[in-house]
């Protein structure tokens, strides 16, 4: 078994220490993240906040598993996911990382409730819970009777919730949002940090959700200002 347990770790789910990213080399060396330490606790909300090219992007596909740092570690539990081999980090995204996506991420030709089921044919879900999953979750973001629609048919405030029931409905541990009200009104953004700080709490999930909207602060446990791939002073 390659992934490392840390005897004696706190109560966070997601915990992150010394993450540094470095991209290409040389004269071309650039740090996007640098010695970043982290941690978040289950049923709260962290909103990591920062300029364009900040790192916060960076940051999170490092705490999702979708990159590897240059140099530091980062636990899903007891569990070191940057000792784990390939395999196992597909396993741990697949079983207790849920990800939502600015752009939405949706397939344009499935419908909301065929994209929703993507996570549970992944892992092999039975078909009769699949379907109850999938209709309960939709359901949980308010969109029991947009099953069938495509994302065509449905407003960028409604697909954003496709993409959160997507996420949730193999019941993650951790959820990862980056930017996710991005491309969303200010009316319909808050709306939609409203649904992902409900299921939070509801949940007990561990969420992490960058974003450089100020408005969307308060609906925040806890806030981390992210500057050229460092935490600022106090975050």
């Amino acid at each position: 078994m390659s992934a490392v347990v840390e005897a004696g770790a706190d109560t966070s789910i997601l915990r992150a220490a010394g993450l540094t990213r470095v991209f290409g080399a040389g004269a071309g060396e650039v740090r996007a993240l640098n010695g970043v330490d982290l941690a978040v606790a289950p049923g709260e909300l962290l909103v990591v906040r920062g300029p364009s090219g900040s790192g916060k992007t960076t940051l999170l596909n490092l705490l999702g598993g979708l990159d590897r740092p240059t140099s530091g570690r980062v636990w899903l539990g007891d569990a070191e996911m940057t000792a784990m081999r390939e395999p196992e980090v597909l396993a741990a995204r697949q079983r207790r990382i849920g990800y939502v996506f600015q752009s939405f991420g949706l397939v344009p030709v499935l419908s909301a409730a065929e994209n929703v089921e993507v996570p549970l044919r992944l892992r092999r879900v039975a078909q009769a819970e699949r379907t109850e999953r999938v209709r309960a979750a939709l359901a949980a973001v308010g969109l029991g009777d947009h099953a069938e629609q495509r994302p065509y048919e449905l407003s960028g405030g409604q697909q954003q919730r496709v993409g959160i029931a997507r996420a949730l409905v193999a019941e993650p541990e951790v959820l990862i949002a980056d930017e996710p009200t991005g491309q969303l009104d200010s009316a319909t953004a808050a709306v939609v940090m409203d649904l992902i700080r409900d299921v939070v709490h509801a949940r007990g999930v561990a969420a992490v959700v960058s974003t450089h909207d100020p408005i969307l602060m308060e609906r925040a446990d806890r806030v981390v200002d992210l500057h050229d791939g460092r935490v600022a002073a106090g975050g």
